[in-house]
């Protein structure tokens, strides 16, 4: 079967964060941490690789190399269109990276830059770095932006002092001198270190005279599912300070253990499941083009996953790129993410169909697969989804009174204890109304209209075949829809069956 790219991953080697997501010249870049040496995390560098669409990636060669002094950790790109940094050849503007220079010792974090003026295929580190160096061991992941106020505009760095669980916010003219605007925390979940931050702006419902901010803040331990997660805050940015919208919720106060479940839905979540991490959005795009890319996997068990590729071995992979929104859903402010993937076609479907505990719907699909499914329960009632022959699923969804859960245990054996677990997302009473994307050991369920969204890496299903059954009371299968890549869809249509 001809295969359409999902996921990105490199060819061999170790790959976690995002890194400087931009697009420039009509490509989209995308930048990620990277171990040239092997499929361990360590030598931390940045890959590269670039796209015309988010769907079929051209890996480059790597773009920042680590040192024996310094590890390049993450960061962001923007391009200086005004050549503000003076770091441009020619009247060409260069793209200015921004990135954490982590000492070998592991004792010291600080701010680097480097430029390019070939659209990002070569750097060239800048010689006066570090650009900001605050003494400490934990400042990282610096994230920069263009504001424009009716003050002017400047530079905005967010980056976080992690260990603190800060957010701290920095201004330039430059790009290489900074000054302190402000910080931000402990508003949020505070069960491991703030990584990876972001902030940008996003239309209310689409209505472009109602902007607000949105604060993503990444954390390890203490995400909703266990281990890696990540949070976002909607607020007020005023060029200086992040203010947000709704009073800080009662948790517990540090050092008093791990947070429970329901403190933890006090916040707002990006993703439900357990892998979607560091997740930052494309400079370079109009603020209507939003576009997240995160990291598919989590801290409690990437190191210790079963390499691909053989004789290249390989660990990670990004999620699919999400088109993030802000709406009103059920009178409260939620973030929308709509995914991007390779156009599909409907090659089956079941509609309007009563489920019985004794009469399953099975289907044969292929590997890489878009489900769209809706249900409706009566109150009490109960259904699952097997991915794979109910003895020997690879993962079962399960559905009941306004929770869906992903359950990976049956299908764990020979993977980390870690990656053992059963994930939960709050969905709208009722039923089920969402789209499953399944590729080679990921699923994606995007519900209620993309506010509910669930990551998991799962096993690799050892059979095509996926059943639905109701397993108590009254259940109505409105729609389930198979569809899979156009460029296979002569090949996959040839026995699906229900």
């Amino acid at each position: 079967m001809t295969r359409v790219p999902m996921h990105f991953r490199p060819a061999r080697n170790w790959m976690n964060d995002p890194n400087g997501l931009v697009f420039h010249d009509g490509s989209y870049h995308l930048f990620f941490q990277y171990n040239p040496h092997g499929a361990d995390h360590a030598h931390m560098s940045w890959g590269h690789a670039t796209s015309a669409d988010l769907l079929h990636w051209d890996e480059q060669p790597i773009a920042l190399r680590h040192t024996d002094r310094h590890e390049i950790f993450s960061g962001s790109i923007v391009v200086d269109e005004g050549d503000t940094s003076r770091l441009g050849d020619g009247g060409r503007a260069p793209l200015v990276a921004v990135f954490t220079l982590a000492d070998q010792p592991g004792r010291h974090q600080s701010q680097g830059i480097a430029s390019s003026v070939d659209d990002g295929m070569t750097w060239r580190f800048f010689p006066g770095n570090p650009v900001l160096d605050r003494g400490s061991e934990h400042f990282r992941d610096p994230k920069v932006f263009r504001y424009r106020g009716a003050e002017g505009e400047w530079w905005v760095m967010v980056a976080v002092e992690a260990a603190d669980r800060r957010v701290v916010m920095y201004r330039s003219d430059d790009l290489r001198t900074w000054t302190l605007l402000s910080d931000y925390g402990q508003r949020g979940a505070v069960g491991g270190v703030w990584e990876c931050p972001d902030l940008f702006p996003l239309a209310l419902d689409g209505d472009p005279d109602d902007m607000r901010w949105v604060l993503l803040i990444s954390l390890y331990p203490g995400g909703i599912a266990g281990g890696s997660g990540t949070q976002y805050v909607i607020g007020s940015f005023d060029g200086e300070r992040f203010v947000p919208a709704e009073p800080a919720p009662s948790m517990h106060p540090i050092g008093s253990g791990e947070q429970s479940r329901a403190d933890l839905e006090q916040f707002d979540w990006l993703d439900y499941g357990r892998d979607c991490y560091a997740g930052v959005t494309f400079s370079g795009l109009p603020d209507d083009e939003r576009i997240l890319i995160a990291w598919m996997s989590n801290w409690d068990y990437a190191g210790a996953m079963p390499p691909a590729g053989g004789d290249d071995p390989q660990r990670g992979a990004m999620t699919l790129p999400r088109r993030l929104s802000l709406v009103t859903s059920d009178g409260r402010i939620r973030l929308r993410q709509e995914p991007i993937a390779p156009e599909h076609s409907a090659v089956s479907a079941v509609e309007d169909l009563e489920l019985r505990q004794d009469e399953p719907v099975a289907l044969d699909v292929p590997e890489q697969v878009r489900i769209r499914i809706r249900l409706r329960l009566s109150e009490g009632a109960s259904a699952q989804l097997s991915l794979g022959p109910e003895e020997t699923p690879a993962a079962v969804l399960r559905v009941c009174d306004g929770e869906v859960s992903v359950d990976r245990r049956v299908g764990a054996a020979g993977l980390p204890d870690a990656f053992a677990s059963v994930q939960h997302l709050s969905v709208r009473g009722g039923g089920l109304d969402a789209v499953l994307w399944l590729d080679d050991g990921s699923l994606e369920l995007f519900a209620d209209d993309g506010t509910a969204v669930l990551t998991d890496r799962i096993p690799t299903r050892t059979s095509p075949q996926i059943v639905l059954r109701a397993t108590d009371g009254n259940v109505r299968l409105d729609e389930l829809t198979i569809a899979v890549p156009v460029d296979a869809l002569a090949v996959a249509g040839e026995g699906l069956q229900v």
